[in-house]
């Protein structure tokens, strides 16, 4: 038996007992003639105090960093006891031990704080997986995982294994192929998502079906994307969008309540997507504080009328202004103490290539009731004091205001709201805020391609007031700078989003079930009935035997650990993530492969195009 017990269980009630320990030597401190060590596993830590014979035998053959013993000694009560561990009133007296394995000397320093840069330690990801900050965030995931299946073990969900050598149907993003040596230039896919498998399992009629399943996309990589990622994938039948809402909701708060000791009460939010896009500039808002937008002008052909109040701003003489499409204020709670050289700032920040703005205004609100503005020569106060209140600015507020293109304008609020927000401090890690969106465009315009995209993927059924709309009208767009006019464009998707502290951490739909409306959707698309066929022949035929109506949700398990591990990057939470360029750098992934393997497999490789 190589331990009695871990490094973490021993307490005072354990004194005198006789033990054996094993793991890694974390740090070794020599005091004259006895020698104290620091032994770490999983579990945690505990001295061990070698007296002098056993000192004199480690002089003979010393430890290191990371050497891995095995030691047996009695518990005895330590006369420095250390508050910071569980263990830390305990330690070993060592009467025994042995060197299992040596270490050569470490890269980089195994501790929280560690001397290894982010290339280093994904080079050798084995060691950085013993550095408790990133043991603690596995702990995370785990706990995460197992309230997940708790739930929904208890829902009646049954846990169903879907194929990972799929048909590649690419839409959206690209797929990672797999070439079969049985059938020779034929090629499997990855699946981005079990989409098409979970809708068939409806129609095999297990109504309550769930996964927690590895996923694939070959897309460009950012701090919460991996090429290969996880979701907990869901499915129901028989279901609308109200029964799909309740349960879900009932399961975040269960993984909140077992795995942060959360007793999240309140209802979710419920918000659509106009309002979203008008009142944080995103469809997936961070609502832990207010600065929502104010839209002081809007574009020509906005995508929901709204009451004009562009006469606050317009007919001043500032061109900025009048030749907008759109014009956005932020106010921004105590703001009125930043000097002109934290303004400036602000305005060289909202000018980076990233954001995309030419520059940015500012009007004071300044405590006595005066106002002061980067535009004073073009409007007196009164006018600024009545575009100030317009923004929901009170005395001591800075009001922030960005002018151009729509799109960009909108995005550029939003990203400006969440970094002053940060400089704030009101985006606290240890605070969260969910709500679902709702209420989603069933398609968006591909203006280069001059065609409809599905705005979530092209099983999703649109809101059945408008499947008629859908079915009596023809897709094409003869006018492309009127597609805004089209019946498709006021379509809504029976879709739905949930979005915590800004983040969407799951989303999903109810789903077409009928043959017909799902031709329609492919129709939309630019499918023809050939291309159909080829690539969802399977699931059009499936509908065809009795599909019930079905609907689900997905959510990212990668992002959803990182958000509860107050965190926005994926990576630290998964074993052995990929780099920013999609490289495993410890295994050396992806690599070439024999020229015997691409005989046996009949391909020929051309890398000079």
């Amino acid at each position: 038996m190589y331990r009695t017990h871990t490094c973490g269980e021993l307490r005072l009630a354990d004194m005198a007992k006789a033990v054996t320990l094993a793991g890694w030597v974390q740090t070794i401190r020599k005091f004259g003639a006895i020698t104290f060590v620091d032994l770490r596993d999983r579990y945690g830590i505990t001295q061990l105090l070698f007296g002098e014979e056993l000192t004199r035998q480690l002089d003979e053959q010393p430890l290191g960093r990371e050497f891995v013993i095995q030691v047996t000694g009695k518990v005895n009560e330590r006369s420095n006891k250390n508050p910071n561990l569980a263990t830390g009133d305990v330690e070993i007296i060592v009467s025994d031990f042995s060197i299992l394995n040596r270490s050569a000397v470490p890269p980089f320093t195994i501790q929280d704080d560690t001397d290894g840069g982010d290339d280093l330690r994904m080079k050798y990801r084995f060691l950085d997986l013993r550095r408790n900050a990133v043991k603690k965030n596995l702990e995370l995931r785990y706990a995460v995982n197992r309230a997940a299946r708790n739930y929904l073990h208890q829902q009646g969900f049954m846990d169903i294994e879907t194929p990972f050598l799929i048909k590649s149907t690419p839409e959206g993003a690209r797929d990672f192929v797999v070439p079969s040596r049985m059938n020779p230039g034929q090629f499997y896919a990855l699946p981005q998502s079990p989409q098409t498998f979970k809708q068939l399992l409806m129609v095999s009629g297990y109504d309550r079906y769930y996964q927690i399943v590895k996923c694939f996309r070959d897309e460009d990589l950012r701090a919460d994307r991996q090429p290969e990622f996880t979701q907990i994938d869901c499915e129901m039948a028989f279901v609308e969008q109200e029964d799909i809402l309740e349960m879900f909701e009932g399961m975040i708060k269960s993984i909140f309540k077992e795995v942060k000791g959360i007793d999240y009460q309140e209802k979710l939010e419920r918000m659509t997507w106009e309002d979203a896009m008008w009142t944080y500039g995103n469809d997936k808002p961070d609502i832990r504080f207010g600065m929502q937008l104010c839209n002081l002008k809007f574009p020509a052909h906005s995508f929901r009328t709204r009451k004009s109040i562009s006469d606050l701003i317009t007919g001043a003489g500032f061109q900025v202004f009048d030749g907008a499409e759109t014009v956005i204020a932020i106010s921004v709670p105590g703001g009125s103490e930043y000097s002109r050289k934290q303004t400036d700032e602000i305005t060289e920040w909202v000018k980076r290539p990233q954001i995309g703005m030419k520059g940015m205004v500012y009007i004071k609100c300044n405590t006595d009731g005066s106002f002061k503005s980067s535009v004073d020569k073009f409007y007196p106060e009164e006018r600024l004091k009545a575009i100030a209140a317009a923004a929901g600015a009170k005395p001591g507020d800075l009001v922030l205001i960005l002018a151009g293109a729509e799109e960009r304008t909108r995005k550029a609020s939003s990203e400006l709201r969440l970094e002053m927000a940060t400089r704030l401090g009101l985006r606290k890690e240890d605070e969260f805020k969910l709500l679902w969106v709702i209420d989603f465009p069933l398609f968006e315009y591909a203006e280069d391609e001059n065609r409809w995209v599905a705005r979530h993927h092209p099983f999703t059924s649109p809101k059945p007031s408008d499947i008629e709309t859908m079915i009596s009208n023809d897709p094409e767009i003869k006018d492309a700078a009127k597609y805004l006019e089209h019946p498709y464009a006021q379509i809504k998707a029976n879709a739905y989003d949930m979005v915590m502290n800004g983040n969407e951490i799951g989303g999903g739909s109810i789903r077409i079930h009928q043959r017909e409306l799902q031709e329609k959707m492919f129709a939309a698309l630019g499918m023809d009935a050939e291309e159909q066929q080829h690539k969802f022949g399977f699931l059009l035929g499936a509908f065809e035997y009795g599909a019930p109506p079905h609907g689900g949700i997905a959510y990212g398990f990668d992002r959803l650990c990182a958000i509860l591990g107050g965190s926005e990057v994926i990576r630290d939470f998964i074993a052995f993530p990929k780099n920013n360029s999609g490289r495993d750098v410890m295994l050396d992934a992806p690599s070439s492969i024999d020229e015997k393997q691409l005989v046996e497999l009949q391909i020929k490789l051309n890398l000079n195009k």
